[in-house]
C-alpha cells in the first residue's frame, strides 16, 4: 500500500496535477455558486502561477542544478569493491520493441559498464525490480544485464539485484550482497538529479559510497546560453514542456527525501 500510495500522492502535489486540483476547484466553486467569482478566479490564478513557475527554464534549471551539482563527477576515479547501478533506466523487450531499450536516464548502464571496462571495480551490481501493476516484464536488473553484456561486460563479474521496487530497497537488497562477499567500497551510478537521495540512503546502511553521477541536464552552458541574446531571453520566459518536465523531477526527489526522513531511511 505504501508503494502505491508513494506513486499515486505526489501526482496530486506536482506542478500539473496540482494545477489541474486548482482549475477543477474553480470550476465546481463556479458551478456550486456562480457568485463566488473571488474564490474561483483565486483558484484559476494559482493554478496559472504554478503552471507558469514550474516551465519556466530558468526556474526549472536552478531547481534542477540543486540537486545534481551536489555531487560532481571526481576529478580521479577512485577504485572500489564494487560498481553499483540503479535502475530506472530501461525499457523491456515488449513487442514491438525488437530489445531491450534505454530510457532517457539509460547513461546509468552505460556509465556504469564503461566504469567496469576502464577497470575501476572488478564487479558491476544491477539493481532493480518491476512494479507488476505499473510496467510490467521482466526485472529491470536483467535489461541491464544484456546492455552490459552487449558493451563487452562478462556475465560472471555481474551480480543481478532484481526484487528492489525503490531506491531504499535498492540500498537494502545491494548491502546484503555486499555483506555476503565482505565488500565494503562502491561507485554509485545513478542520474545526477537521483543522487543525493541515493548517497543519503545507502550511507544509512552503513555502505561507503563513492558519487559517481551522470545523466547531467543542468551544464556549465545552461545558464549563459540563457542570457547570450535577447532572443534567448525573450524564449526563456515563456512555458516550456521539457522545463517543466525536469521541474516535476526536481520536486519529486525533494519530496521523495522528506517522506524517506519521516520513515527514517535517510
Amino acid at each position: 500500500m505504501f508503494l502505491f500510495l508513494s506513486k499515486l500522492l505526489p501526482l496530486l502535489i506536482y506542478p500539473l496535477g496540482l494545477s489541474c486540483l486548482l482549475l477543477t476547484l474553480g470550476l465546481f466553486w463556479l458551478w456550486r455558486s456562480p457568485k463566488r467569482l473571488g474564490r474561483v478566479g483565486g483558484a484559476i490564478a494559482a493554478a496559472l502561477i504554478v503552471l507558469y513557475v514550474s516551465s519556466n527554464p530558468w526556474a526549472s534549471a536552478r531547481l534542477v542544478q540543486s540537486l545534481e551539482w551536489r555531487y560532481l563527477p571526481p576529478e580521479t576515479t577512485p577504485r572500489a569493491d564494487a560498481i553499483v547501478v540503479l535502475g530506472g533506466s530501461t525499457f523491456p523487450a515488449t513487442p514491438p520493441r525488437p530489445w531491450v531499450e534505454v530510457t532517457d536516464a539509460g547513461d546509468r548502464v552505460l556509465h556504469g559498464s564503461r566504469l567496469y571496462r576502464q577497470g575501476y571495480a572488478p564487479l558491476l551490481i544491477l539493481s532493480g525490480g518491476r512494479i507488476d501493476w505499473k510496467d510490467g516484464g521482466p526485472p529491470e536488473a536483467d535489461d541491464m544485464r544484456q546492455i552490459a553484456a552487449a558493451m563487452g561486460v562478462p556475465r560472471a563479474d555481474m551480480l543481478l539485484e532484481g526484487t528492489s521496487l525503490n531506491t531504499y530497497q535498492n540500498a537494502i537488497n545491494v548491502k546484503k550482497l555486499l555483506d555476503a562477499r565482505d565488500l565494503k567500497s562502491v561507485l554509485l551510478v545513478t542520474s545526477a538529479i537521483h543522487m543525493p537521495r541515493s548517497v543519503a540512503i545507502f550511507k544509512k546502511q552503513g555502505i561507503d559510497v563513492i558519487p559517481m553521477p551522470t545523466d547531467f541536464y543542468v551544464t556549465e552552458g545552461s545558464f549563459p546560453e540563457m542570457r547570450r541574446t535577447s532572443q534567448a531571453r525573450l524564449l526563456n520566459l515563456l512555458p516550456n514542456a521539457e522545463a517543466q518536465d525536469y521541474f516535476t523531477r526536481a520536486l519529486k526527489e525533494y519530496i521523495g527525501f522528506a517522506i524517506y526522513w519521516l520513515k527514517g531511511w535517510v
